[in-house]
């Protein structure tokens, strides 16, 4: 069999492991069975035992912190500057697919897919409690409160949501759809092990990469679920006056994930694809919003301002480790942010994966590194703009509730703006857009979990569809019985760690994966494919599990549409 560009292809049942009978039918029972054990027991210790899980876990995430304020440092900031290599480096025109193949989707489409590929619900929650508990005290300023504590408060945010976090997705997207569409391998993390294990992908090691990645997805959408169900209900308060309590969490919890599951199991791709044009159209509106009545000056200003200083500060704040502060402020931040990125990585990694084939890795990287960070700089320094205007030179009052709350932070803004009944009804549309990022987030989330399981097949068996999104809600409503934002944030920085293994094993199984691609098709770069062992491996040697491409050693052609740099 041949592909488009010339080059063999050995197709066979590109799923792997699928049990043919049994509960477990569709899916991969050992992967699904340990993992299905082990939030299991989560959820059991966590319900029963409460108080000592939420002991437990702050106990670990202050061991486990020491290491990590320079061990995620230091992974972020490799990935950061190796996707800036792949993107202007010999591999640039390497495409995920085959040589002749072309992106599925339009750039703007692309793009806005890009921007709902799961951080709706988080920087809604943090775009104004990040700013103002910054401007409140950072071991960068002496002075907490002032002019200057604004700026560098927006500095950090824009540090937390900016190019760092988004290197840590595209990695992990590339990854995935690298070997998915150019090697033909299962869309799931174990096969970027293949370039060392062969045929073994599939057994043990492999097994252990899915679970490890399960694990960590699970926690990271469970930590996104749990500060959304508090931020809406504040929303819920402000805007029918319901009272805060952890009830009321718990229902929203329940209503949530029901729409959620039932969403996932019928399939309803259309009503899912309608909801997210809806996200996007409704957080335009939210921008034109502030824009109309907030400090629109201020706001503009203050975005640019704080995007140049970001920009400037950026190689000092990647490799900050606060060796020389004595303070919390590195365990607390950028400690639980680059766990958390890390977490959700498999879950967005997969959902840009699917939609970035046909994308040369230059622009797979210039597009998911650069156009969603300058988005998240808008949304950011318009609503934390607002806030901290009103602090610096308002009323004030932000902060205390900020610092009594931090899910209320978004509504006790817009309250503060002074509109009267539009703030009544900017608070309503901030709580739908909640609601909706949360279903989305979820249904999304339970569809990837069961994608991993199922051994990379899209579409798998309903049952489980069922089960892992009650797993879902379950776990998250434990967090919050648990203890709400800090044990959240403890859980998701534990789950994170052994999955970071992970990330640094997919980074290995790449570059000797690319180690067999033409440079680029430019004189002077190396055009031919040098024999590597696990390249064109044997069709009896994989036993029935996709193949990659064999490399034929031919003459490189120039790319077309200005692909290639003259």
């Amino acid at each position: 069999m041949a592909a488009d560009d010339g080059r063999e292809l050995i197709n066979t049942d590109p799923f792997y492991g699928q049990a043919e009978s049994g509960p477990f039918k569709g899916m991969n029972p050992r992967v699904t069975a340990i993992s299905m054990a082990l939030i299991l027991v989560a959820v059991v210790l966590g319900g029963a035992y409460t108080e000592h899980s939420a002991r437990v876990l702050g106990e670990v995430r202050n061991t486990l912190n020491p290491f990590l304020e320079w061990y995620y440092v230091l992974l972020v900031a490799f990935l950061l500057f190796f996707m800036a290599w792949l993107g202007t480096g010999r591999y640039k025109n390497v495409r995920l697919g085959g040589d002749d193949e072309r992106p599925e989707f339009t750039y703007f489409s692309w793009v806005a897919m890009l921007f709902a590929a799961g951080t709706g619900v988080g920087i809604l929650f943090w775009a104004v409690a990040q700013p103002i508990l910054q401007f409140q005290s950072n071991p960068f300023v002496e002075q907490g409160m002032s002019p200057e504590a604004a700026t560098v408060a927006m500095r950090l945010t824009f540090f937390h949501w900016g190019l760092n976090g988004w290197a840590i997705f595209s990695f992990v997207a590339l990854v995935l759809g690298y070997f998915a569409f150019r090697h033909q391998l299962p869309l799931t993390i174990r096969s970027a092990l293949f370039p060392f294990l062969g045929e073994r992908f599939r057994g043990p090691w492999g097994d252990l990469v899915d679970v490890l990645a399960v694990f960590g997805t699970v926690f990271g959408i469970a930590t996104t679920l749990g500060l959304g169900v508090q931020q809406m209900n504040a929303g819920l308060g402000q805007v029918f006056g319901l009272p805060s309590s952890l009830t009321l969490q718990l229902v929203v919890t329940v209503v949530i994930m029901t729409i959620a599951t039932v969403s996932v199991v019928s399939g309803v791709q259309r009503g899912v694809r309608l909801l997210s044009e809806f996200n996007f159209w409704l957080s335009i509106a939210v921008v034109v919003f502030l824009l109309l009545f907030g400090p629109t000056q201020y706001l503009i200003g203050l975005t640019i301002e704080s995007a140049g200083d970001y920009i400037q500060n950026l190689l000092a704040l990647t490799f900050h480790t606060n060796v020389t502060r004595d303070s919390e402020w590195q365990a607390d931040w950028t400690v639980f942010f680059w766990g958390w990125w890390l977490a959700w990585s498999p879950f967005v990694g997969m959902f840009i994966a699917r939609i970035s084939r046909g994308r040369t890795f230059r622009e797979f990287v210039m597009g998911v590194l650069l156009v969603p960070t300058l988005i998240t700089m808008v949304w950011i320094g318009l609503l934390g703009g607002t806030a901290l205007h009103h602090e610096l030179f308002g009323d004030g009052g932000i902060v205390e509730a900020v610092s009594q709350d931090e899910a209320v932070a978004l509504f006790v803004t817009v309250q503060a703006l002074d509109i009267g009944v539009l703030g009544t009804i900017a608070s309503a549309g901030l709580v739908v857009l909640i609601a909706t990022y949360l279903i989305t987030s979820a249904n999304a989330g339970t569809l990837v979990i069961n994608t991993i399981l199922a051994g990379g097949d899209p579409e798998p068996p309903t049952l489980h569809r069922i089960l892992w999104g009650l797993a879902l809600g379950l776990l998250t409503a434990t967090l919050l019985l648990a203890g709400g934002l800090e044990t959240l944030q403890s859980a998701v920085i534990t789950a994170a760690l052994p999955f970071s293994l992970v990330v640094i094993a997919m980074l290995a199984g790449l570059l000797r994966a690319l180690n067999a691609e033409r440079f680029a098709a430019r004189r002077g770069y190396r055009h031919e494919a040098p024999h590597e062992p696990w390249v064109g491996a044997t069709q009896a040697g994989l036993e029935g599990d996709a193949q990659l491409r064999v490399e034929p050693v031919v003459e490189a052609e120039p790319e077309k549409n200005g692909d290639t740099d003259r």
